[in-house]
């Protein structure tokens, strides 16, 4: 994983020397500050394996138990440092199992470079041993791609590579190395990548219309901020809490936008979309200048797009310009880095502070907590439920650790839950929603972050999807937090069953085994909850630990997550219940 800064990557300069492409393909690692990679070794990419067996010293390689586990893993890591995430993996089943980690990054948006072996070049579409088209497969969810064939080109490619995954808005890119391009020799000679023709990743700022957003700002009488990923992204964060302390403006988070701003912030009035807060989905209908930053609207934030903000005026802070009238049509867009957009209009923006605004989305706080919050963190009856799981992780952690989750109903109740003091304290799958995402992805946060508590919290199905993973944590000894709410059910389209499909449950109950057994046979301490008076000294044994924790929580078996748009419709159709 990439650990030093740009700059000194841009100053560094190998001089030549004779070595194998494999051996090139270790350099060029290096020389782009990383130390730490996961994957799974193969035929196709067996010489560099050899290498990086001589370079073990410097670029320490950790042996996921599944492809896939290694791409989630790369980006936990680079989630949780905002570095780039590196996975690496061999030809054929090896290449196509990071296919599902390479979509999610391409859509969440996460930095990353999965290098793959490949059979040799005269072997390419003779149907070879293990041979996919790699390159053509993962062409759609890639930022870039390319095959080299021969030793000569890596340097070049591997510099260019880690230049596109990490700069403007990141995603992955993928090299696919052939098998003979890593035995041939060359003369090395590494120069890091400053620009590539024709590819501009963070455009040109137009102050005009930054003067024309803060006009529209200033005299908004009900503004609301919708903020995303890209404030964590750009590195923004304390740019967007200036400008909204300064406005005095509702701000309100997507999913992936989670942490940017401390959940406490008196600004901060919840999270939008299908599962988010009843204000601030209520009264995206009702503000007269809605201003998005670093945010895509996607349809889980809009629901029916025809009537999704129709009344207000739209500001756009975006770094890609393919995401400015996508979705909806903005009033101004601010094509810029989310850091420097904020710092230019901040001067521009007026000293406000809209009391009886904010005050509405209050008002709708308190709805929300008789019909919904106090059921789920403060239940009466008898089973437990996922909220309560996550108030008491709240209170171990004082809202300092990293939440990791899966996809699901749990993962709805944390990110709604779950409290962050620190930015980079929400990984989740966002835009791809793959389950299995959360127990890699949490060993890649711990070892990019050591120092922080990193807690997965997970559902039985998801859990089940990259278990084996416990073999990686094992291994390398990661003190990750393992929470299972288990509910015995796929919770979330049970849930869609109930509401949707006359309560036709098929195909989501599920017999589990038992799990607490199974982290045990790998050296994991672990225990199961199964009543309230349980759980409060169970979560504290688990965040106490040193080590590696499994704590399992049987919770209600058919509690559902509210609140809820249903899909298609109107975020003012928000329902409670």
């Amino acid at each position: 994983m990439e650990t030093r800064t740009k700059e000194h990557a841009q100053k560094t300069t190998v001089k030549k020397v004779t070595v194998s492409g494999a051996e090139a393909v270790i350099k060029c690692l290096l020389e782009e500050g990383v130390d730490l990679l996961y994957g799974y070794p193969g035929g196709a990419i067996m010489p560099v394996y050899d290498e990086l067996f001589k370079y073990q010293d410097k670029l320490h390689h950790v042996l996921t138990r599944h492809e896939q586990g290694a791409t989630h893993a790369a980006q936990g890591y680079a989630r949780a440092t905002g570095k780039v995430g590196v996975a690496m993996a061999t030809s054929g089943p090896g290449a196509t199992n990071l296919v599902t980690g390479i979509a999610d990054a391409q859509i969440d948006s996460t930095p990353m470079v999965c290098i793959t072996g490949q059979v040799a070049e005269h072997l390419l579409g003779s149907d070879a041993f293990q041979e996919t088209d790699i390159v053509g497969i993962s062409a759609p969810v890639t930022k870039w791609n390319y095959q080299i064939t021969r030793a000569e080109e890596i340097p070049e490619i591997i510099a260019k590579a880690f230049y596109i995954a990490r700069s403007g808005r990141p995603g992955p890119v993928l090299i696919d190395i052939t098998k003979n391009a890593q035995f041939e020799q060359f003369d090395f000679e590494y120069k890091p990548c400053k620009s590539v023709r024709s590819y501009k990743p963070v455009p040109t700022l137009d102050k005009k219309k930054v003067k024309e957003a803060a006009t529209l700002i200033n005299q908004a009488q009900k503004p609301m901020v919708i903020w995303g990923q890209g404030v964590v992204l750009g590195e923004a964060e304390k740019e967007f809490k200036r400008f909204i302390e300064k406005a005095g403006i509702p701000s309100a988070s997507t999913l992936l936008g989670l942490s940017a701003l401390p959940t406490k912030h008196p600004l901060h009035v919840g999270m939008v979309g299908m599962h988010g807060n009843y204000g601030p989905n209520k009264l995206t209908n009702e503000c007269d200048v809605l201003i998005a930053v670093g945010m895509r609207f996607d349809d889980r934030v809009t629901g029916d797009l025809s009537r999704y903000a129709t009344q207000a005026k739209v500001v756009h802070f975006e770094i890609d310009p393919a995401e400015i009238d996508k979705n909806v049509k903005t009033t101004v867009a601010v094509l810029g880095d989310a850091k420097e957009s904020l710092k230019e209009i901040l001067p521009h923006i007026a000293e406000k502070s809209h009391i009886d605004w904010l005050q509405k989305f209050r008002n709708f706080d308190a709805t929300e907590f008789d019909r919904v919050i106090q059921k789920d963190l403060y239940p009466t009856k008898e089973g437990l439920t996922m909220g309560e799981v996550i108030k008491e992780i709240n209170t171990a952690s004082k809202g300092e650790a990293i939440v990791v989750t899966d996809v699901g109903q749990h993962q709805m109740i944390a990110c709604r839950y779950a409290e962050f003091n620190q930015t980079k304290s929400n990984i989740t799958s966002g835009g791809l929603g793959t389950m299995g995402f959360a127990l890699p992805a949490a060993i890649g946060a711990k070892m990019g972050v050591p120092n922080r508590e990193v807690v997965a919290v997970i559902g039985d199905g998801g859990y089940q999807m990259t278990i084996q993973e416990l073999g990686t944590i094992l291994q390398i000894k990661a003190a990750v937090k393992i929470v299972v709410l288990n509910n015995e059910f796929l919770g979330m389209v049970r849930q869609w069953q109930q509401l949707f499909f006359d309560k036709r449950y098929a195909s989501t109950e599920m017999t589990n085994p038992d799990f607490v057994q199974i982290a045990k046979g790998y050296h994991i301490p672990a225990k199961r909850v199964t009543k309230r008076e349980e759980l409060e000294g169970a979560v504290k044994e688990m965040m106490q630990s040193k080590e590696a924790y499994f704590l399992e929580v049987c919770v209600e078996k058919e509690d559902n997550v509210f609140p809820m748009i249903p899909t298609g419709s109107s975020v003012s159709d928000v329902r409670l219940s």
